[in-house]
């Protein structure tokens, strides 16, 4: 017996379901920015999205569930944000200094989620101690930092320092920019940018290379 489901109705179905789930996935941001991880029951996340709680469980297994996912597209969102920007620069320190911008520029565009993000933190491990999410999900900005750095003293435009303990640096200074919009909507997130653009150029930069 054939079923009546055509291909075409499939890759509809398809793609309502994935609508759908991206829906559920920004609602739940939203609310974890807006109230705190805490307060963020499946109850509000589908008021948002003006759906019952029983559609949320069709996509996801739970609240652990829809807080991986959220964290896994608040990363990915990141990342095809700022590469693109960094990938076209052909010098290491000028990438630094552009993935360093661009990860502000991210804050500033999107602030939702970093203060989402911030917000999934700062509630701590489950019940069974476990990270919300997998800390897989930000290897990619940790290597990403690390890569330059460390090719960069191989090509003689960073003096030496240790790679590991700079990138941690870069990326504590920026994971520390949505507690203080939080406190100061009105704060200059460009300005900011350029100082700390300014601050890891004076930090790692070979001073005895000309032209940089």
């Amino acid at each position: 017996m054939r079923s009546n489901i055509q291909p075409s109705d499939q890759g509809r179905q398809s793609f309502i379901e994935a609508a759908r789930r991206a829906q559920i996935i920004e609602c739940a941001i939203d609310a974890i920015a807006e109230l705190g991880f805490a307060q963020t029951s499946l109850a509000q996340i589908a008021k948002r999205a003006g759906i019952s709680t029983g559609v949320i469980s069709y996509y996801f297994a739970g609240k652990d569930d829809l807080i991986r996912a959220v964290a896994a597209h608040v990363y990915a969102v990141g990342e095809g944000h700022i590469d693109p920007l960094v990938s076209r620069e052909g010098s290491l320190r000028i990438a630094l200094l552009t993935f360093i911008e661009a990860s502000v520029d991210f804050i500033a565009v999107k602030p939702r989620y970093p203060t989402a993000i911030m917000n999934i933190i700062r509630a701590g491990r489950t019940e069974g101690g476990k990270p919300r999410f997998d800390p897989a999900v930000g290897e990619a900005r940790r290597l990403g930092f690390n890569n330059i750095l460390r090719r960069g003293q191989e090509l003689g435009e960073f003096r030496p320092f240790n790679v590991d303990v700079m990138t941690i640096t870069i990326i504590e200074s920026l994971d520390c920019i949505p507690q203080q919009v939080v406190e100061n909507p009105e704060l200059d997130l460009k300005a900011y940018a350029a100082e700390l653009v300014t601050l890891f150029d004076l930090a790692t930069r070979n001073p005895s290379v000309s032209g940089i």
